[in-house]
């Protein structure tokens, strides 16, 4: 694992890059802001995953346990018209694994799980979550946009995530204090006729209060 100081690549302070998952928790460590895993999909995965048909990519949002999100990912994409296939079975192990890990690293027996398929700006400026943490993983298209605001409205120096790359962000609720400057969010691709394919995982505390 790599602590990336902002002197060396000019990335925002309180970002760990991992080179491994295990090493991902250090996102419990003081003083960090966002911990990303900088993995590259296998190219015949993301080339599969480029060239579905955008009305066939698997979309929707599920409270549920984490050893439920196996079989309610393929109930989206049969309800999406995803063909099975051996990639379409690497998608769902690979969401219920970044489901796993997070879970794990956050301490929650139940999340929201939520693939949204984007095609414009979808928030778009930049903000900080009202929970306590959160991944995003872009499986295609642009990955998830960061930087540090101080008093301006968007960052002086923007970073985008490597795409199939997992990024863990402190949301506000995150009990360490004081907060980090760090926010985030969905790159701004309305014109530009892309279709974003985007996980989200938050922990769920209480499902029964949850809508």
């Amino acid at each position: 694992m790599t602590f990336i100081c902002e002197e060396v690549i000019n990335l925002p302070k309180g970002v760990i890059i991992a080179d491994h998952p295990q090493d991902l928790v250090s996102f419990r460590e003081p003083n960090c802001a966002a911990a990303v895993w900088e993995r590259q999909l296998m190219p015949e995965f993301q080339s599969w995953l480029n060239d579905i048909p955008s009305q066939n990519l698997p979309e929707g949002r599920l409270i549920l346990r984490v050893e439920d999100v196996p079989d309610a990912i393929v109930q989206l994409c049969e309800i999406a018209g995803t063909k099975a296939s051996p990639q379409r079975d690497l998608l769902v192990n690979d969401i219920a694994a970044l489901t796993e890990l997070f879970a794990s690293l956050v301490g929650s027996k139940y999340i929201r799980v939520r693939l949204d398929k984007i095609t414009d700006n979808a928030c778009s400026k930049f903000h900080k979550d009202a929970i306590t943490a959160r991944l995003v993983c872009t499986y295609r298209g642009t990955g998830t946009q960061y930087g540090t605001l101080e008093d301006s409205k968007e960052p002086l120096k923007i970073h985008t995530a490597p795409t199939g790359a997992p990024i863990l962000f402190r949301g506000k609720l995150w009990p360490e204090k004081p907060d980090s400057d760090l926010c985030h969010r969905s790159p701004p691709i309305d014109g530009t006729g892309e279709t974003r394919l985007v996980l989200v995982i938050d922990p769920v505390a209480n499902p029964d209060k949850e809508t």
